[in-house]
């Protein structure tokens, strides 16, 4: 999934699918995500880097959506994104050139920012297309850079985030943060072990279907209800315009 309102996105052909297959066995890991925002979902959605059109789907069936949009800039992804969700309006483009007057109430964006060397200007076009309404930008990034490693290079990663860090480029672009938490404790040491320590560059299906089915909802779980944890795999946060 790759956007950008500037002209640098960390960006490689050859590893777009190989994101995606990723994506495609995380069953649980969607339909958490898709839980976890929502909330604020509601009435005109864009979905900010839409790729395929795997997170869209998730989207489409949430009962609060009035008019549900993806962007992506990406002519690749464009046929493959129409299959998969043909009623769904997709704007061929990057925020910068869509117009103020679109009026929508809530930007979704999963793993996205991190493809965009210009990520502030990206954040302050988000807040320009939500201010009118007082929307809510849905957020969903890799996180700790200390797990950066050659596989998130491989995916055109420029980096992964803090929590002040992206506090800060979420308030310096105008939002107002009611939530910002780190997610998924374990794939935190699932991915300095597989990518981090032994350097491996692919996903097994096989692997990441056992991690969603079984390991996953229960880390989850023990997450949302128990304790949030200091430091996760990705940060999952939702700010207002």
């Amino acid at each position: 999934m790759h956007t950008s309102s500037s002209p640098v996105v960390n960006d490689q052909a050859s590893n777009a699918d190989f994101e995606f297959d990723a994506l495609n066995e995380a069953v649980n890991y969607r339909r958490t995500l898709t839980r976890e925002f929502s909330p604020f979902l509601k009435g005109k959605v864009l979905e900010i880097g839409a790729g395929i059109g795997q997170m869209t789907h998730e989207f489409r069936g949430l009962r609060d959506v009035i008019r549900l949009s993806g962007l992506e800039p990406d002519s690749r992804f464009h046929q493959r994104f129409a299959q998969k969700n043909p009623d769904v309006e997709l704007f061929r483009t990057v925020s910068a050139e869509l117009p103020d007057n679109l009026g929508f109430d809530a930007i979704v964006s999963i793993n996205v920012l991190e493809h965009i060397e210009q990520d502030q200007a990206e954040l302050s076009n988000w807040f320009r297309l939500l201010r009118e309404r007082h929307g809510h930008a849905c957020l969903f990034v890799p996180a700790r850079p200390e797990i950066y490693a050659p596989i998130d290079k491989d995916f055109g990663h420029f980096r992964r985030y803090t929590r002040p860090e992206l506090e800060l480029k979420l308030t310096t672009a105008g939002f107002k943060v009611e939530r910002l938490v780190y997610f998924n404790l374990i794939g935190y040491f699932a991915w300095w072990l597989n990518f981090k320590a032994r350097k491996n560059r692919t996903f097994e299906a096989q692997s990441v279907r056992i991690f969603d089915r079984y390991i996953f909802p229960v880390g989850h779980w023990m997450e949302k209800n128990l304790l949030r944890p200091p430091f996760g795999q990705s940060l999952l946060a939702v700010a207002k315009a």
